[in-house]
């Protein structure tokens, strides 16, 4: 029982640990133990270049028409106000909530200087968080 906790436990440990971890090789019967080696720590990938754009992919499901390529002036129209409003950088992000599910716009530039606008929707219930279907939560938001 013991080993079992042991061993489901030793990932979150694992996770706890420093950037700069070291392993220690195990010790072999009759042999030495080995030398600790020091693993560096690994690094995250360099921002883009100041002036460099990379377009949006844009989601392309059925039941998300009208609102992907929709600007935040046509999705407020759709859907009243946003419970949510977030810029950060070229991301717009507008949550809409009701009853039934909470709305996830995110609006892109597809160009450099663009307006931007809904590239992606996400949905989820607003009981517990758990998916649902986007279509059918757009219906349920639309006015």
């Amino acid at each position: 029982m013991s080993r079992k906790l042991a061993l489901f436990l030793l990932p979150l440990l694992g996770a706890c640990a420093a950037q700069t971890q070291t392993v220690v090789p195990p010790a072999s019967a009759g042999r030495p133990a080995a030398r600790p080696i020091a693993v560096p720590p690994s690094r995250p990938a360099p921002p883009p270049l100041a002036g460099s754009f990379r377009a949006p992919r844009v989601m392309l499901l059925p039941g998300v028409d009208g609102v992907i390529g929709a600007d935040a002036n046509s999705l407020q129209r759709q859907f009243g106000e946003a419970r949510l409003d977030v810029v950060e950088g070229d991301v717009h992000k507008l949550q809409f909530s009701g009853e039934a599910c909470v709305l996830d716009i995110y609006l892109y530039p597809l160009k450099p200087g663009a307006t931007p606008t809904a590239t992606y929707v996400d949905a989820r219930r607003m009981s517990d968080g758990l998916d649902v279907d986007r279509a059918a939560c757009i219906k349920a938001l639309r006015r």
